[in-house]
């Protein structure tokens, strides 16, 4: 999902909130989820530094750019709450 499908979903959730049908997103909550996903994030390139067969590095390499991504989305999403 790209960051303008993103915005996108910010919109559709400020008008859920608007409606009442929604509860507001606190930037801690974001802040928590960040953390959570940069552990991991470290936790994958110690296990690709470590990874015996090449299969499993390239699984590895893909996790992490997905852990990578869901990271900028969530400081993207940190920066628009605040």
């Amino acid at each position: 999902m790209g960051l303008k499908k993103l915005a996108a979903k910010v919109v559709d959730y400020n008008e859920r909130l608007e409606d009442g049908k929604a509860s507001k997103i606190k930037p801690h909550h974001v802040e928590e989820v960040l953390q959570k996903l940069r552990a991991k994030s470290a936790e994958l390139e110690a296990e690709i530094a470590s990874a015996s067969s090449a299969d499993k590095k390239a699984r590895l390499e893909g996790k992490l750019q997905v852990a990578r991504t869901h990271i900028d989305r969530a400081q993207w999403l940190l920066n628009e709450l605040e």
